[in-house]
């Protein structure tokens, strides 16, 4: 008989075993290793880890047509799942993308979600800053190269989750247990407070989930990241788009972004600027560069600014064009570009 306490009880198992909380360890062993989180951890892969309906692996369908997805689950598993590659391509192509194989093998969405920034003042455990509790940030004056383009935060870590950034562009909601669910936007804030972390989910507090509403019936979805060499690298910038059209006109628009600011960004001037028009070269270009408005570079991020908007035209034209069909107009699988 196990000895593990119930899912009803989670929230009290884990604040019973104390430590910081652990999924796949990717990011947890890695600062463990750096001095940066001595621990205790308490691993919740011993912790509440039924499958199915309420659990916290594998994914449920919901009324409606929508998906539960728990935290547990890998990103291999979801990138591999054939009800997400097909209703949530997105989501799939985003976590496809995501780290090597082997993090995808024991990486969890949840673990993404919630993981901590790539800043190396923060990864240092000899240096004091804002992300552990000091009063300034001490790349903002030092090497802040892969630091944020968009938003006034104390902090100018990039935040660091592929598939928080495509679950934005999902409309998706998070289950944190012994709440109700809420939008996953909501884990992050606006990136301009002071909280001393990458999110906003109280200690011992568990993510238990997410739920992604229905498909939009015909949307075509695109991923991209652009990074500094071709694997096992983490992007400058990133973005998901997902479209649906009535003919060539757009009749509706997700777009989200990540790499470029405290947190994960919507980007509602791009699917405003594209919403019941025609997807056009010139429409798409001019979508693109409306996040040139939000752009504050920092000394050494205003490369970031135009491959920001680089990037969202690359998602844009990518969900713009048909998907070819194998054996028509001499289309097939050795086309893809």
């Amino acid at each position: 008989m196990s000895t593990e306490p119930d899912l009803t009880d989670l929230s009290e198992a884990v604040r019973a075993r104390g430590g910081e909380l652990r999924a796949g360890g990717t990011d947890t062993t890695a600062r463990q290793r750096s001095g940066v989180s001595p621990g205790p951890f308490t691993d919740l892969s011993r912790v509440g880890g039924a499958d199915g309906a309420g659990g916290l692996r594998g994914t449920t369908a919901l009324r409606g047509g929508g998906l539960r997805i728990g935290a547990l689950t890998t990103l291999a598993a979801l990138a591999g799942d054939p009800t997400i590659r097909e209703g949530w391509p997105g989501l799939a192509a985003s976590a496809a993308a995501a780290a090597t194989p082997q993090i995808r093998a024991a990486g969890t969405l949840g673990g993404n979600l919630l993981q901590r920034n790539r800043c190396c003042y923060y990864r240092n455990p000899h240096v004091a800053c804002f992300q552990k509790g000091a009063a300034g940030c001490p790349a903002r004056e030092g090497d802040h190269h892969f630091g944020v383009v968009s938003g006034d935060g104390l902090c100018v870590a990039p935040h660091p989750s592929t598939l928080a950034m495509a679950l934005l562009a999902h409309d998706a909601q998070a289950e944190v247990h012994g709440e109700s669910p809420r939008a996953v936007a909501d884990l992050y804030g606006d990136g301009r407070g002071l909280h001393h972390t990458d999110h906003l989910l109280p200690p011992h507090r568990v993510l238990t989930a997410v739920r992604l509403p229905a498909p939009v019936p015909g949307e075509r979805a695109a991923y991209h990241r652009a990074t500094s060499r071709a694997h096992a690298e983490w992007p400058l910038v990133e973005a998901t788009a997902r479209l649906a059209f009535d003919g060539a006109t757009v009749t509706h628009a997700a777009v989200a972004a990540g790499g470029v600011a405290r947190v994960p960004l919507r980007l509602p001037e791009v699917e405003a600027a594209l919403l019941g028009r025609e997807a056009t070269p010139e429409t798409l270009a001019a979508a693109a560069a409306t996040v040139l408005d939000r752009c504050r570079p920092l000394p050494q991020t205003g490369y970031k600014a135009t491959l920001f908007r680089d990037t969202v035209l690359e998602v844009l034209e990518r969900a713009a064009t048909p998907t070819p069909t194998p054996g028509r107009s001499g289309a097939g699988p050795g086309d893809a570009r």
